[in-house]
């Protein structure tokens, strides 16, 4: 993803504006590569989202919200005991790189002033955010250790001295003109693109394929003049931010003349990287916090499915019981022409009209009425067999149904749900429940579906997993409101609060329901939807599970735009 120097020299300048001269108030760490900082600043609180992921490595001001540990991890201690109450008094960019310095100054343990400096490097997978002593220059610590056996270049670790990284001796964009540029390029070599990325200072892939296109492959005059202009638009912070949407997402701050689809301009660069990287870093955080649940519902949900196999099996063979019978019949029909040690016999089949004669087999070690009994006893044992595995095929398939829809709410699930399903699979015995120290436990929290707010004003719930499902359904929702549910198709229970609403809120509840199941990415999906009196739970059902009757079913095809609206409408709200 193009997070390269130039998008971070923007973000700077930015930054520059918005919080240098802010104090920063409070400082958490949700998750184990992420941090974020509220600072005061110009009247208002601000929310700094610092991540060294090794995809989603980045810095901005978010509006997300973030789930924080119970216990601040170790770099989140050591932050807040040198940088809570700081002021940000610089952010510079490191020449055209992804090194962003934060200068902050605050007060040692016995008062005095001193200044520590927030550095965040941003490249990729070695992404890594560190704080250090100003005066001393040395690393008070850092997000991630990087001792000598890992990088011989230098050394990340708390009393080491910070050095930049390697230099690639690239040239910096600023400081060139276009023809000190020609005379790197081998124009014989091709591939400009990529020799442009090699050696120019903070470009990506994105911005020199988008050199290389308006060039249209012209002139040495006409590189030139092309590099002229995107260096005209980096001195001068002519910046359009921008997300492209095509088969791939892409951003930048410089226009992206050649793209074709769909553009989404931003009026901050801040508000381009939320919006770019809001949904994405959330997917990847819940990935992260769920996949032990993910692998564990996925084995359950294989062990069920050879069961049913064989299951299946068994009333394949079952559906030979009524031949063992007839064997049975037709042999004890025949007895007097059985001797003792016969392999077979051949008889007249009483029960074909065209009176066929077939052949029995025969146990020799057995007599003839031993030989029948045989016969007896398997026709029974299939037919009873039958009977049981008949229920346990429907008991296995409520199973499978059952992990289907837990993996599908694991797909759509906010970080906050993610312990409600662990809770859930607590309680229905598939995981171990854990033991609570009774002077710490607390009192179990209700569970929060997702308030979304309808075009005309209309509050919609929709529950992210089993737990939300059936508070919304059973506790919430009035016996005159709507419930929605994809037809035949894991979802959420989607509820309108409401006795009367518009045609246009009923569509965007039934966008709601197709978009929170397992057909999110099909078009005319079938929705059902009927008023709360009618949906029931029968006992002893799994959690979520309800019947339902008089219900009617549109289709819709689900879109991440509307459902996008109609959050943020109920955050204006």
């Amino acid at each position: 993803m193009p997070f390269d120097g130039i998008v971070t020299r923007a973000l700077t300048e930015e930054l520059q504006e918005k919080i240098v001269h802010g104090k920063i108030n409070k400082i958490y760490q949700p998750t184990q590569t992420e941090l974020v900082f509220t600072i005061r600043s110009q009247g208002r609180n601000h929310s700094l989202l610092f991540s060294v992921h090794p995809t989603y490595a980045r810095f901005h001001l978010t509006e997300d919200t973030y789930t924080n540990p119970k216990e601040p991890p170790m770099f989140c201690m050591v932050l807040r005991k040198h940088l809570s109450g700081a002021i940000v008094e610089a952010i510079e960019q490191f020449n055209m790189e992804r090194i962003v310095t934060f200068t902050l100054k605050t007060r040692n343990e016995i008062g005095d002033i001193s200044h520590k400096l927030l550095i965040v490097e941003l490249m990729g997978k070695h992404s890594n955010m560190m704080i250090v002593d100003k005066e001393k220059g040395h690393i008070i610590d850092s997000i991630k250790h990087i001792s000598m056996a890992h990088n011989r270049h230098r050394t990340i670790l708390p009393g080491q001295a910070y050095k930049l990284p390697p230099s690639q001796n690239k040239l910096n964009p600023l400081e060139i003109n276009g023809e000190q540029l020609l005379r790197k390029l081998d124009f014989n070599a091709g591939k400009m693109d990529q020799q442009m990325v090699g050696i120019i200072e903070g470009f990506s892939p994105l911005i020199t394929k988008e050199i290389v296109a308006r060039t249209q492959f012209g002139s040495n005059e006409v590189y030139i003049e092309v590099f002229a202009e995107v260096q005209r638009q980096l001195i001068d912070h002519d910046y359009t931010p921008t997300i492209y949407r095509a088969a791939k997402e892409d951003f930048h701050v410089i226009p992206i003349s050649t793209f074709n689809g769909e553009k989404i301009e931003f009026q901050s660069v801040n508000d381009m990287l939320d919006s770019f990287y809001s949904g994405k870093a959330e997917r990847d955080r819940v990935k992260q916090q769920a996949k032990d649940l993910y692998r564990f519902i996925k084995n359950e949900k294989s062990k069920n499915e050879r069961k049913l196999k064989k299951h299946q099996q068994t009333i394949k063979k079952a559906e030979k019981a009524e031949h063992y019978q007839k064997m049975g019949e037709l042999l004890t029909a025949h007895m007097h022409l059985v001797k003792q040690g016969d392999t077979s016999i051949r008889v007249i089949d009483y029960y074909d009209p065209e009176q066929t004669e077939l052949t029995i087999e025969l146990n020799p070690n057995k007599s003839p009425s031993e030989n029948a009994q045989s016969f007896y006893k398997t026709y029974q044992k299939l037919k009873n067999s039958k009977i049981v595995v008949e229920k346990e095929i429907i008991r296995t398939e409520e199973e499978l149904n059952y992990l289907d829809q837990l993996l599908q709410q694991i797909d759509v699930a906010r970080v906050e749900d993610i312990e409600e399903i662990r809770e859930e699979l607590r309680e229905e015995g598939y995981l171990k429940k854990q033991k609570t120290n009774r002077k710490t436990k607390n009192k179990p929290k209700n569970p929060e579906p997702e308030t979304y707010t309808s075009t005309d004003g209309t509050s919609i719930l929709v529950g992210k997993n089993n737990k939300q499902n059936e508070y919304a359904t059973m506790k919430l929702a009035h016996r005159d409101d709507t419930w929605l549910h994809t037809k035949d198709i894991p979802g959420s229970h989607v509820i309108i609060r409401a006795k009367d609403f518009s045609e246009q809120t009923l569509m965007e509840a039934a966008e709601l329901a197709a978009y929170f199941s397992k057909s999110q990415n099909s078009s005319s999906v079938p929705v059902d939807y009927t008023k709360i009196r009618h949906v029931k739970k029968p006992n002893g059902a799994k959690p979520g599970y309800v019947t339902y009757d008089n219900q009617k079913t549109i289709f819709v095809t689900p879109a991440k735009d509307t459902i996008e609206k109609l959050r943020e409408s109920n955050k204006r709200g």
